[in-house]
Order: C-alpha cells, then sequence, then structure tokens
C-alpha cells in the first residue's frame, strides 16, 4: 500500500506542478534548447516562455508528414511542427493537464493567423494510453452518472468499447512521434505500454524522434519514492542504455541516438542526468521470403549486425532475404550497403523461411555458405 500511495503522490505532484508551471514560468523544469529562430516569430510570448522541454524533436521532421507529440505542454514543439510540415502536413497534440491544454487551444488560432494555416489540434489523454478518450468519457458521464455498482460496470464496459471501437489515436496513423522530456514523468510500472502504445499508432515505415532525460546510473528506490524528483524530470529517467533499448523491446528497428549533452543536465547523489534524443524505425516485421537478394556492406567497420542478429562482412556479398533487402535500402542504412540485383528475379509471396522445416527463420549468411535463406 504504501508503494501504491507514494505513486498516487507522484502522479498528484506532477499534475500540481506542471499545472502550476502553465501560469507561471518555472525555470528548474527545462534544459537550455536553442531552436530555430524562423520559427518562433509566429508562436506567443506566453507559449515559448513556458517551454519546458529539453530537446528539439521538431529539427528532425519533413514536409508532408502527420506528426504526433506526446505530452504537448502548452504547444511549443506543435507550432513549430506545423510549421516544418506545411499545410499538407498535420500536427496533434496529446496531454492530460487541462491548463496547459488550455494556453495551446488558445493560442492556436493565433499560430494558424500569423502562418496562414491551420493544421495543429490539441485533445486531452494519457500518452501511455492512446486509445482512451477522456472527451468520449466526459460525454458520457453526462448521460450516464456513476450511482451504484451496476453503474460502475457499465461504465467500465463503455470504457472498453471506446478503446475498442473508436480509439482517441487509431493503429498505425501517424509517420512521427515525437516527444520532448516527457517520457520520464510516466510511472515505471506503466512504462513498457508507453512504448508499446507508440510502436502501436507509428505507421509501418514511419518513425520516432523522442528527446528526454536520462541517468548514468539506475535511480535508487528512495528517489524514485520523491514526489518532487519525479515531478522535476529526474526520478523517472531511465538509465540511458536502458532508454535506447526500450525501441528495440517495443519492436523499432535502426534505433540511433541524434543527440546527446555532453555536460550533465543536472547530478543529484552523484547520478548524472542529461539530455538525449533518439531515433527509431518501425517495418521490420513480416515474414522472411527468398528473393535472390545480396548486399555488400561498404565499411567502415569490420563487419555490422543488424537487430535481427544477422552479421554483415564488410565487402562480402551477402544474401538476404527480400524483407531485409528493402530495409537496408532506406533509412537509417541508405547509403551504407550496396545492392546487388539477383541474375533471375524471384515472385515474392513464395515459402516463407523456414516455413516446411520448421527452422528459425535467420535469413542473412554469406553467399554459397550454406542455404541462403
Amino acid at each position: 500500500m504504501g508503494k501504491i500511495m507514494a505513486l498516487l503522490n507522484v502522479e498528484t505532484a506532477v499534475a500540481d506542478r506542471y499545472s502550476s508551471a502553465a501560469g507561471e514560468r518555472e525555470a528548474a523544469l527545462c534544459c537550455p534548447v536553442t531552436y530555430d529562430r524562423k520559427y518562433l516569430a509566429a508562436i506567443p510570448s506566453d507559449i515559448i516562455e513556458r517551454d519546458y522541454g529539453c530537446g528539439d524533436p521538431s529539427a528532425h521532421l519533413r514536409e508532408g508528414e502527420t506528426v504526433l507529440d506526446l505530452g504537448s505542454g502548452t504547444g511549443k514543439i506543435c507550432f513549430i511542427a506545423s510549421q516544418v510540415v506545411g499545410p499538407s502536413g498535420r500536427v496533434i497534440g496529446i496531454d492530460m493537464n487541462r491548463e496547459m491544454l488550455a494556453l495551446a487551444r488558445s493560442c492556436s488560432p493565433k499560430v494558424a493567423a500569423a502562418i496562414g494555416y491551420d493544421n495543429v489540434r490539441f485533445y486531452e489523454g494519457k500518452i501511455q494510453d492512446l486509445r482512451f478518450d477522456p472527451a468520449q468519457l466526459t460525454a458520457y458521464l453526462a448521460d450516464h452518472p456513476v450511482s451504484d455498482s451496476q453503474d460502475a460496470l457499465s461504465l467500465d464496459a463503455f470504457v472498453a468499447r471506446q478503446k475498442a471501437d473508436s480509439p482517441l489515436i487509431a493503429d498505425h496513423s501517424v509517420d512521427v512521434v515525437v516527444s520532448n522530456c516527457v517520457l520520464n514523468l510516466v510511472g515505471g510500472r506503466d512504462k513498457p505500454q508507453l512504448f508499446a502504445e507508440i510502436y502501436r499508432v507509428t505507421k509501418n515505415g514511419g518513425r520516432v524522434v523522442i528527446s528526454d532525460i536520462v541517468s548514468d546510473q539506475d535511480i535508487p528506490e528512495h528517489m524514485q519514492q520523491d514526489a518532487e524528483l519525479w515531478s522535476g524530470c529526474i526520478s523517472g529517467a531511465l538509465r540511458e542504455d536502458e532508454f535506447v533499448q526500450a525501441f528495440v523491446r517495443a519492436g523499432f528497428h535502426g534505433v540511433r541516438i541524434l543527440a546527446r549533452d555532453q555536460r550533465p543536465w543536472q547530478t543529484v547523489e552523484g547520478i548524472e542526468f542529461r539530455s538525449l534524443t533518439v531515433e527509431a524505425f518501425k517495418g521490420k516485421a513480416g515474414a522472411c521470403i527468398e528473393s535472390n537478394r545480396e548486399v555488400i556492406y561498404k565499411g567502415p567497420f569490420s563487419e555490422v549486425a543488424d537487430d535481427d542478429g544477422h552479421r554483415i562482412g564488410r565487402g562480402v556479398r551477402t544474401a538476404v532475404c527480400d524483407k531485409t533487402f528493402q530495409l537496408l535500402m532506406r533509412e537509417p542504412y541508405q547509403g551504407m550497403f550496396e545492392s546487388v540485383q539477383p541474375l533471375v528475379e524471384v515472385a515474392l509471396g513464395g515459402r516463407a523461411v523456414g516455413e516446411s522445416q520448421g527452422e528459425e527463420c535467420r535469413p542473412t549468411t554469406e553467399k554459397n555458405s550454406g542455404s541462403c535463406c
């Protein structure tokens, strides 16, 4: 019960602190970040002054993309992203703090007028449960107040139907998921679900760009129970290597560090906390099908290993399945490998590797070293 109460106090502290920060700027909640000044001119000063981030994921966006910002706060990253993706793109901000959402929504028409189009929408929601839509729950409760246990059961059934039939964010619906110093505020027990939700809503072929605070050591228990440190982006930080690995466990591939602060933002009890920006890609799921494809890794390392454990030597013609071939020909691997086209094209849709023998699918091998797939 003690840990449960501590968790509740932590969540309350986070909500209270950021509600207060929506009204009056709190410098302790942000790291120094340099943004492209050309995008700031269209954003009201109220938003700029209440920026609580540790990186700039918007710097890695492209025109025409649909972007989801987790923990969008007062909307600064969303308003920058709206200009980067342009009128053909779309930006969605999700946050549970109503004070910050109110400020973001009140400034949205001003930004739209300044840039000449309106492509940003803000919604209330939990970033670790992007199926749940609080607005639909509010509408339901207006007509179905809960007064007894039977009403409570009906409420549970409604929430289950809502999440299944009309989720706040649909499966495979966004090109890029971004977040700026918010994932650390999610409780430890909810973090696996958080990364699973990020994977769920990202399109196949899409990616994530996440800036967050990470630590160089595990956070001790007594710090995890400190609500003030939690709300200050300290106690919920993942260890740096664990943060990177969390994207791999969720199903992403090609995870790479885009930015890492050399100097720590803060040092607490000898533990260093710094900003890290990570990019990861979705699209490696699927069957391995033989297509007579080969690649040559161009270096500079003597060999590389991909996220499925396939080892490819420098300068060595290496047979790969069609799925692996397609992955290696696009970002983030694009340019690292030379493609070797087959003498005889193989129609896709044939037998999957290992399908008839029941073998584990590990299709990448050196040419003529055995079965290629």
